[in-house]
């Protein structure tokens, strides 16, 4: 869900004439952790279901991975729409730190999904998921809100998720639109665009 945000605010921004050019001028601290954490996550989430040590300790990984995207977010907070991002990944954290470091599902929103998915999330490790039962702790912050058509791809998001994606959102706004570098962009093409008439 995370990334469709991000490319829906893209296409938000250029509806809105904004630009890339703040994009490439943007500097955030620890700024090489997020694609280092990413290629964590994913090369758990491989590698899990087929080497029983990785599986019994996954949980753990996926909550170090959490506290330093937090850390990161700190750090940050200053950027538009961070401190929102902030409390979306902080209520994803808590649910799933609180559950073994894995996000609880609901199997009644999970039947919008693929039949297997349902038999794979009851009897196996699937990605940082499990399924949400009685004895689930804060149940309601997990995965529990079923998207579906006509939406273009099915799933299942927490409400942290659609915080942290209003975050994103407002960030990707600022850096398109309101960003110093990207009113230069747009004030050089409009004078040019006159230049032209």
């Amino acid at each position: 869900m995370v990334f469709d945000g991000i490319i829906l605010s893209f296409i938000v921004g250029f509806l809105r004439k904004g630009n890339m050019k703040a994009l490439a001028q943007l500097k955030l601290t620890w700024g090489w952790i997020f694609p280092l954490l990413l290629v964590v996550e994913l090369t758990v989430f491989s590698l899990q279901n087929g080497h029983k040590t990785l599986g019994e300790i996954s949980g753990y990984i996926y909550i170090l991975v959490y506290i330093l995207g937090l850390l990161f977010l700190i750090m940050n907070r200053k950027n538009p729409g961070f401190t929102l991002i902030f409390i979306g990944v902080f209520l994803n954290f808590i649910v799933m730190a609180l559950n073994g470091g894995r996000m609880p599902v609901s199997l009644e929103a999970a039947s919008i999904l693929e039949p297997g998915y349902l038999d794979v999330l009851k009897e196996e490790l699937y990605a940082k998921h499990t399924a949400l039962i009685d004895s689930t702790n804060l149940g309601f912050l997990g995965d529990i809100i079923p998207i579906t058509k006509p939406y273009p791809r099915t799933q299942i998001i927490s409400i942290g998720d659609i915080i942290m994606n209003i975050g994103a959102f407002l960030f990707i706004q600022y850096l398109m639109v309101k960003h110093p570098a990207a009113k230069r962009q747009k004030a050089s093409l409009s004078m040019k665009g006159g230049e032209a008439k």
